[in-house]
């Protein structure tokens, strides 16, 4: 008795352990399929916007379940975004952090990885993360909850474990545009050497949005590692 009882109990956690397993295995299909299938728009929203594509994936990855919440389906929001600042495009209801709250829906999910760059760069309480280095990635996620994009307080580790389990920080790299020594890219004589003059109160970040860059790439041109400019400095922006 005693023995068919064990062999119960043995056969039961074996049949948990398969399905764990199971589970797992499709679980890390189902995110190696959505980094396959969007890492070249993270990478491109990337050199358009700044937002590091590791940051941009690990938030898809986790906001919208690899692409299979709700939200995502019925909205194309892989990012979470409510209807803030007067949206006028489309909406969906849903319970979140209070009932029946309002999320934005876009046509095509490419939209809603452009607006989420759109929506960290233009408003003042990201702009902190845009200062920060493109490649490191955890101190963008612990900016993100500081600047409160989530009210989880295990957020930024969560970005963070999912940027290293697959490896995510890879295509930070992939935004630096390499031209070859002696050879210049195909823009007009006079744009492609372009100084700005810092005046007070000038940030590298106010720079960049100045001429429409981003503080990675003017670090990048005037062999910068910080952030520190000094006024009287010529800064090279293009």
């Amino acid at each position: 008795m005693q023995n068919t009882f064990r062999l119960s109990i043995y056969l039961l956690i074996y049949s948990l352990l398969q399905f764990v397993c199971v589970s797992v295995t499709a679980q890390n299909q189902a995110t190696e399929s959505y980094i396959s299938t969007y890492k070249k728009l993270a990478v491109k929203e990337m050199k358009r916007v700044g937002v590091p594509a590791s940051i941009t994936l690990a938030q898809g990855i986790l906001e919208s379940g690899n692409g299979n919440s709700e939200l995502a389906k019925t909205a194309n929001n892989h990012f979470g975004i409510k209807c803030v600042d007067n949206w006028t495009g489309g909406k969906v209801y849903r319970d979140d952090d209070a009932k029946n709250e309002c999320f934005r829906k876009y046509r095509k999910v490419k939209h809603s990885y452009t607006d989420h760059s759109d929506f960290m760069r233009d408003r003042k309480r990201y702009a902190f993360l845009f200062e920060l280095e493109r490649t490191d990635y955890k101190a963008w996620a612990e900016g993100l909850k500081k600047a409160g994009y989530a009210t989880n307080p295990n957020y930024p580790q969560l970005l963070i474990n999912l940027i290293e389990k697959y490896e995510l920080n890879a295509y930070d790299a992939r935004g630096r545009v390499k031209v070859p020594k002696g050879k210049t890219k195909d823009t007009p004589k006079q744009e492609q050497i372009k100084l700005h003059t810092v005046k007070k109160k000038d940030t590298l970040y106010s720079i960049s949005k100045k001429y429409d860059t981003t503080v990675t790439n003017l670090q990048q041109l005037n062999n910068k590692t910080g952030t520190d400019i000094k006024i009287g400095e010529q800064l090279r922006v293009r």
